[in-house]
């Protein structure tokens, strides 16, 4: 059984250089999810990393079930099956950065197990590179290089493929 490093409010305070009145206030107003073990809060890894991520503007995060298929993990979001690595089952979270989808005109015949066709919704310049917004069942963000827009030459409305490995998506209880 895989166990999650928990942490005391006074930890997380340490590590985001804040008091930890701040951190009991975060927990309070919901940015900051803990679980109560008798009369002590404590902090899973997991929970801090979503905080994290959710602080950093992070583009990709989606409630997912979670299940076992034939021996394989997949995280269903909004009907749509993705591939994931993990032992978890149930509710949970996951977590695709948008540095690790490719785009591509056809599907890839890879490693990568997530092949999701999609249509572009669009397409915006965001400091030096471009946010490609692609409806795959769900909204689904991507980075890539303006050189990369200029040789693909898609525009809103196209259809593409978004492609990642099930190693890339991040999975929260």
């Amino acid at each position: 059984m895989i166990q999650d490093v928990l942490y005391t409010p006074e930890e997380i305070a340490d590590r985001l250089k804040i008091t930890k009145f701040t951190v009991y206030e975060m927990i309070k107003r919901g940015e900051l999810s803990a679980h109560r073990l008798g009369r002590h809060l404590r902090i899973s890894d997991a929970q801090f990393q979503l905080y994290l991520m959710k602080a950093r503007g992070y583009d990709n995060l989606f409630a997912a079930e979670l299940i076992r298929e034939e021996g394989d993990s997949l995280a269903l979001v909004e009907d749509v099956r993705i591939w994931v690595s993990t032992p978890l089952t149930g509710p949970g979270r996951i977590a695709i950065s948008p540095d690790d989808v490719i785009l591509s005109m056809d599907p890839l015949k890879s490693s990568a197990r997530n092949v999701l066709p999609g249509i572009v919704r669009s397409i915006e310049q965001e400091d030096g590179e471009i946010r490609v917004l692609l409806d795959v069942g769900f909204p689904l963000t991507a980075h890539i290089t303006p050189r990369s827009l200029r040789e693909l030459g898609f525009a809103v409305g196209d259809s593409l493929y978004a492609v990642f490995k099930a190693l890339s998506v991040r999975v929260f209880r």
